[in-house]
């Protein structure tokens, strides 16, 4: 008897990016990703954190790179891609919440968030994907959503519309490119404790009330994240795409 293989969950030989990569989750994918043999290109705004964690990738044994980019700058999006070889891997991981009741939105905010969350989020992901059909490359796109594009929750209007919108850009993206063997799925978080988000749990009822609705009782970690990154991202999750792989504990479940 011959038994199935298992398909490998490795990836080396192949080119990984990961936008918003230097610290928090983004530097955990890029982490993950290296760990598993991929070449990464951690892309942020800030100099110095990415540099240090492609560093500490190198150190490890794996191979990284740091690649100062805005996301929101379209112009400077298109030339990262024409300077670069395609990837095989992109997580797009880049950006933010302002946190507040709709009645105190102001138009600011609104462009601020859904501007890098989706915006930046979309031709990132178009000049990736126009790389990859160029050089005839399959692969995989992930894009970092949230549990809060499957449900609504108090003071995250703008967050959830964000969301919302990364689900369904991400099926119809999903559509467009099965038949060029490039698949796209979102990884949907809970509640994950970062420097980004710290500061709100030192709101105690805060962090009350969001541990009373994660059901394994405790707030994620980066690490709660990095199996799921490289599931998409490796040959094991081959016939995914256009779906949302939910991490939140069990908050959705209800």
């Amino acid at each position: 008897m011959t038994l199935p293989k298992t398909p490998s969950f490795r990836l080396d030989g192949r080119r990984a990016l990961v936008t918003g990569a230097g610290r928090g989750i983004g530097l955990a994918a890029a982490a993950a990703l290296a760990q598993a043999g991929a070449e990464v290109t951690l892309a942020a705004r800030t100099a110095s954190e990415i540099e240090q964690g492609a560093q500490a990738i190198r150190d490890a044994g794996g191979m990284a790179t740091a690649a100062v980019l805005d996301v929101g700058d379209l112009a400077a999006v298109e030339a990262f891609f024409a300077a670069r070889p395609a990837f095989h891997v992109l997580v797009n991981n880049a950006g933010t919440n302002r946190p507040k009741p709709l009645w105190e939105v102001t138009p600011d905010d609104y462009d601020a968030v859904l501007d890098l969350n989706v915006k930046a989020a979309f031709f990132v992901a178009q000049h990736a994907v126009r790389a990859m059909l160029a050089g005839g490359i399959t692969g995989s796109l992930i894009h970092m959503g949230s549990q809060m594009g499957h449900v609504g929750g108090p003071n995250r209007s703008l967050y959830c519309a964000s969301k919302w919108a990364i689900e369904g850009l991400n099926k119809a993206f999903a559509l467009d490119l099965a038949p060029h063997g490039i698949r796209s799925n979102t990884i949907a978080p809970t509640f994950i404790e970062t420097p980004l988000t710290r500061p709100f749990f030192e709101d105690a009822a805060f962090k009350a009330s969001v541990l009373a609705k994660i059901k394994l009782g405790r707030l994620g970690q980066v690490e709660d994240l990095m199996g799921a990154v490289l599931f998409l991202a490796s040959d094991a999750s081959a016939l995914m795409t256009g779906t949302s792989l939910v991490v939140d504990g069990g908050w959705t479940a209800d």
